[in-house]
């Protein structure tokens, strides 16, 4: 697989982002590039097609409107699939990989 990580990095990146949502599921990643167990999440996700990716330290307002948006509380790492503009799965930490995130897309497409 050719991964292609999509930095979200302003609102309009997010707003692209819901928005489109409401057409497929599409996959959320905050990483903490600081963080030793988010490095290992990143590895996870490099596996994956496409993966959007919001990077907390550089986008910390938007990192805290996904929270608000989805109700998910904000963790790194963390991974959300957002479906019709909501949250309809989410992992963190550990549970942070290709696998588990490949099956949350498929049940949710």
């Amino acid at each position: 697989m050719a991964n292609k990580f999509i930095r979200i990095q302003d609102q309009q990146s997010l707003n692209r982002l819901f928005a489109e949502s409401k057409s497929r599921p599409v996959l959320l990643f905050k990483h903490s590039n600081s963080c030793g167990i988010s490095s290992r999440a990143y590895r996870e996700m490099e596996k994956l097609d496409e993966v959007n990716l919001l990077e907390v330290q550089s986008a910390r307002e938007l990192s805290r409107e996904v929270a608000v948006i989805t109700g998910v509380r904000h963790e790194t790492p963390q991974v959300i699939v957002l479906k019709d503009g909501k949250a309809v799965w989410n992992a963190s930490h550990y549970d942070v990989d290709a696998s588990s995130v490949s099956k949350a897309l498929q049940a949710n497409s």
